[in-house]
């Protein structure tokens, strides 16, 4: 339905004005509304417009059925919320469909971790005599010791990294920046890798992105896809049975940090949290690890 779409495309230039989303973002609203509108035109050929609440129940219980996760519903229903409430704010409709409705709970799980034995054996994988082990290992390296997001970390710019102050400008969620200090054995692997690899990947090419490939102008920089499957391998190359994701690494930084003393609120900024409560979950799992300890090595453990 044409008129959908043009919602939809409406609504996403709107809020990327409004709240500078990142390109993850609006493909994420994207994805859900037109799951929505798809689901909405195939059951009684409906508008986004004339949707209901009764038709918004039976659609979240399709996904229901459809076995999708919780936490995928619990977005998409995350996403038709600001699409409506936009619709009615703008005089669109007069009632929000999604009122009341309640979101679908999600078992809380303590974060897969990795001990800082296992991280020092990650980073040590990359083989650093080749000009793409050069680049994995200052990835790596900059990953565990910033705690970035993947998506933050392959889309650095070469100017967002102040070598001589020593930290990183990080843009995150909603174009908010923070800035977060890196260690010197992360800037020394950054430093061999501009040095010694970073040009003879790019070739005769020229790019603005810290971490590049030598997939030419269209790609010129490592895909988070690509990061990903690439600490996977260095990870199984190890002998690490824990599933290992770039998330896990920035899991590992926060873990780390609170193991060894660091205050909640410090994580809280590094991390880029908005809210508190999104690193309290870290607590645990340094709490988990205590625990392990003590049972390990108290004489009454």
């Amino acid at each position: 339905m044409e008129a959908n779409q043009k919602l939809i495309q409406d609504f996403i230039s709107k809020i990327w004005l409004e709240d500078g989303l990142s390109s993850n973002t609006r493909n994420s609203y994207k994805h859900d509304l037109y799951g929505w509108s798809n689901w909405l035109e195939t059951n009684g050929s409906k508008g986004l417009l004339s949707a209901t609440k009764s038709d918004l129940n039976h659609y979240l219980v399709a996904r229901f059925e459809s076995c999708l996760k919780p936490t995928s519903t619990r977005r998409c229903l995350s996403s038709l919320r600001r699409f409506y409430k936009v619709m009615v704010r703008d005089g669109e409709i007069e009632s929000d469909p999604t009122a009341d409705i309640i979101s679908p709970k999600i078992p809380k799980t303590l974060p897969s971790h990795l001990s800082e034995s296992q991280v020092e054996q990650i980073l040590a994988a990359p083989d650093v005599k080749d000009q793409f082990g050069l680049r994995d290992k200052a990835m790596l390296e900059t990953l565990y010791a910033s705690g970035l997001r993947v998506s933050e970390l392959v889309n650095l710019d070469l100017v967002q990294l102040d070598r001589k102050v020593g930290v990183i400008k990080v843009i995150g969620k909603g174009s908010k920046e923070r800035i977060v200090p890196m260690g010197e054995e992360a800037l020394g692997c950054i430093d061999m890798y501009l040095d010694n690899a970073r040009g003879k990947i790019l070739k005769n090419l020229s790019s603005n992105k810290l971490f590049v490939t030598d997939k030419g102008r269209n790609r010129p920089n490592i895909t988070r896809q690509a990061f990903w499957f690439r600490l996977r391998r260095y990870a199984n190359a190890v002998g690490i049975k824990v599933k290992v994701s770039p998330h896990t690494l920035r899991h590992a930084f926060a873990t780390h940090l609170l193991n060894h003393g660091a205050d909640l609120r410090v994580v809280q900024l590094l991390l880029g949290h908005s809210d508190i409560s999104t690193t309290q979950i870290y607590t645990h799992v340094a709490r988990e690890r205590l625990k392990q300890i003590h049972s390990a090595h108290h004489p009454r453990g």
